[in-house]
């Protein structure tokens, strides 16, 4: 793969994405609706989680839950990696069939894991999923195991505490209506708190300003629409941006590659 490239790669399992990536990006604080499990291949890399600053290098496993804030940073010149991305209602019906018909782990319990063996499965299993001509046997077994390894035998790390009810209620707001607009005065009647208090709870919370926050709730929605077929310039439209070129420097400056590449791993 050349040099600072992203691709997004075919995948044989409706409802996971697969991404390979070399590159010296510097990633901004951004969130993903999916679960994603990767692998570092070569190099290293810091980045924020939501358990803190933690840092992966080559064959290390790297995590990441629905809606957790985190960026990531090359140790070095650049790093590469491979990366799923699961729905997650794959990932709740995996839990509930780990723990045995219980509720299962909400969350991915560590962004990094250093663990030889898991990477091998990850390993296999991203070919399994990629591969020209997949095994559904031997890819449900993959499956199943690596979220066994990731969620359950990894031990029980602490879930991120919740939301205060008053920020909930802000975040509320934004999520119910992503493209309306929105001011720090609305967050502030809907929350009970001043708007300074909003400002400061809201990334106290979630990472995230209110801000950053709506662009990155619009660009989630661009990335379904592309995901759909959408062309760019109506995804753009209808996700509340200005302009396709507004949605696509939101979308690499989020995710490294361009919308026009993502949408290719659907074509």
């Amino acid at each position: 793969m050349a040099k600072n490239q992203f691709r997004m790669l075919r995948s044989a399992l409706t409802g996971v994405e697969a991404v390979e990536a070399e590159t010296h990006h510097s990633f901004s604080r951004h969130t993903h609706e999916q679960f994603g499990i990767g692998l570092i291949c070569a190099g290293a890399q810091s980045s924020l989680s939501g358990r803190g600053m933690v840092e992966a290098a080559a064959g290390d496993i790297i995590t990441v839950n629905p809606n957790e804030v985190h960026d990531g940073a090359p140790i070095g010149q650049r790093r590469s990696w491979r990366i799923l991305y699961f729905d997650p209602e794959i990932v709740t019906g995996l839990s509930r069939e780990i723990s045995d018909g219980g509720a299962g782990r909400s969350e991915i319990p560590y962004p990094v894991i250093r663990n030889a063996a898991i990477a091998a499965r990850f390993e296999t299993l991203f070919e399994a999923v990629t591969g020209a001509r997949a095994d559904g046997l031997l890819t449900e077994q993959l499956l199943l195991q690596l979220f066994a390894d990731v969620m359950r035998e990894c031990g029980g790390g602490a879930e991120r505490p919740p939301v205060p009810a008053s920020i909930r209620a802000a975040q509320e707001l934004i999520d119910d209506d992503p493209l309306a607009a929105v001011s720090l005065t609305d967050l502030s009647r809907e929350s009970g708190l001043s708007r300074f208090q909003v400002l400061r709870g809201f990334a106290k919370a979630t990472g995230l300003t209110p801000h950053a926050y709506l662009v990155q709730a619009r660009i989630h929605i661009a990335r379904r629409l592309i995901a759909q077929g959408t062309p760019l310039a109506e995804a753009a439209f209808a996700s509340g941006f200005a302009d396709q070129s507004h949605m696509t420097r939101v979308f690499v400056r989020k995710y490294g590659l361009s919308p026009s590449l993502y949408a290719g791993g659907f074509l």
